[in-house]
C-alpha cells in the first residue's frame, strides 16, 4: 500500500490543492525567487464567505510571515489587491444622502411632514396611498435609512488595505520595496459595481513589492528597450481585465504576473502563487522560461489550473514560436475547461 507523505517537500512546475498556511511550509529555504498572488479581497465572493473581518486580516497576516523562509535573499514577494470601497461599519451613522436624480417620486420630507401635521393619525400606509408611492418611500423620506443593502445593513465606508499589508510584512521582516498601481477598464452603467452616489468606483488596483534582505540582482537585460520605457520603471500600468470569468469569477490578466516575472526573475527560476485560482501565474511563469509553484485551497481552481497548464504546454509543443504570444492572449479570453 502506497503512504502519503504529508510533510514532503513541494517540487516545482505543481499546482498543489491546500491551504497556503499548512503548504507554504512544506517550500524549501530560500527557494523561491518571487511570489506573486493576489488573495481574497474581502468583498463577498463566495470563495470567501467563511471568513470574518478578524479571519481575513490573520490570513493575509499569517501567510506573508511564512513568506520569509522561502524567499531567496534579495528576492520579492508582489501582492495584487485592491481597498475595500464598501467596507460595512457599525459605528457609522445610518445616514444616506438623497439621491435625487434618481428618484421615482418627486416627493420631499418636509412634504410628508406637513401632511402629518395636517392628519397625525395618519401612517405610512395611509400616506403611502395619498402621495401614490410605496411605503417604503415613505420610510426613506422620513426616516433617511436608504442604506445600501437594506435600511437594517450597516452603512458602508473606504477601507484602506494598504497600511494592513505594509504592517504584516514588516512584522514579518520584509520592507516595501516599491508600488505600482494597475490601471484596468472603466466601468460601465449597468454594472453591479457602477456607483449612484458621489464615490468612484474601483478602476485600478495595487501591485505592493516586497523585498527579503540580501544582495538583489538587476539587470535591465532582462526587458527590451521599450519595455523599460513603456512599463519597466513606470509606477502605473495600465493592462485590460480579462475579459471572461466564465470558469472563475477572480482572473487577473495574464500581463499583469507575466511583467513582475520578467522584473524580478531569471529564465530558471522559480515563482510561487499561493492563491494560484485558474493557473494564470502558472502560465506567465511557464511562457517566460521559468518555473512554477502553485497552491490553492479551492479543488475546482486547481483543476482549473491545471487544466490551464496542460492547454498552454499542448501548444507550446506543437505551434511556431511566433504564435505563443496570440495564444497566451487567447487564453485568458476564451479559455474553458475541457
Amino acid at each position: 500500500m502506497a503512504v502519503f507523505n504529508l510533510f514532503s517537500p513541494l517540487v516545482p512546475n505543481q499546482i498543489y490543492h491546500g491551504d497556503a498556511r499548512q503548504l507554504l511550509r512544506r517550500i524549501g529555504q530560500d527557494s523561491i525567487a518571487l511570489s506573486v498572488w493576489s488573495p481574497p479581497y474581502y468583498v463577498g465572493k463566495d470563495y470567501e464567505q467563511y471568513l470574518s473581518f478578524e479571519d481575513w486580516k490573520d490570513l493575509l497576516r499569517n501567510v506573508i510571515k511564512l513568506h520569509v523562509p522561502v524567499i531567496k535573499p534579495g528576492g520579492f514577494l508582489v501582492i495584487n489587491i485592491a481597498d475595500i470601497l464598501c467596507f460595512k461599519d457599525e459605528s457609522m451613522p445610518k445616514i444616506m444622502a438623497e439621491n435625487v436624480s434618481r428618484r421615482k417620486f418627486n416627493l420631499a420630507r418636509d412634504d410628508l411632514l406637513a401632511m402629518k401635521k395636517q392628519h397625525p393619525t395618519w401612517n405610512r400606509y395611509r400616506l403611502a396611498e395619498h402621495f401614490g408611492c410605496s411605503e417604503q418611500t415613505i420610510d426613506r423620506r422620513l426616516n433617511g435609512n436608504n442604506i445600501r443593502g437594506g435600511k437594517y445593513q450597516p452603512q458602508t465606508r473606504v477601507y484602506l488595505v494598504g497600511g494592513l499589508i505594509e504592517e504584516a510584512a514588516a512584522d514579518a521582516g520584509l520592507y516595501l520595496y516599491d508600488r505600482r498601481i494597475w490601471v484596468k477598464d472603466a466601468t460601465w452603467e449597468n454594472s453591479r459595481w457602477h456607483t449612484i452616489s458621489y464615490r468612484s468606483v474601483d478602476e485600478s488596483e495595487y501591485l505592493y513589492v516586497f523585498w527579503k534582505p540580501g544582495i538583489t540582482k538587476v539587470d535591465r537585460a532582462r526587458l527590451t528597450k521599450q519595455e523599460w520605457i513603456n512599463w519597466g520603471s513606470r509606477g502605473v500600468w495600465e493592462i485590460p481585465s480579462v475579459r471572461s470569468n466564465v470558469d472563475h469569477d477572480s482572473k487577473f490578466p495574464l500581463e499583469l504576473p507575466r511583467r513582475a516575472i520578467k522584473l524580478f526573475t531569471d529564465p530558471g527560476d522559480i515563482v510561487l502563487d499561493c492563491f494560484m485560482g485558474s493557473g494564470t501565474t502558472a502560465v506567465a511563469a511557464l511562457a517566460e522560461g521559468r518555473r512554477y509553484l502553485g497552491i490553492d485551497k479551492e479543488k475546482r481552481s486547481v483543476e482549473l489550473g491545471r487544466e490551464a497548464v496542460r492547454s498552454f504546454e499542448r501548444y507550446r509543443a506543437c505551434q511556431e514560436s511566433d504564435q505563443l504570444d496570440l495564444m497566451l492572449r487567447e487564453l485568458e479570453v476564451t479559455y474553458k475547461p475541457s
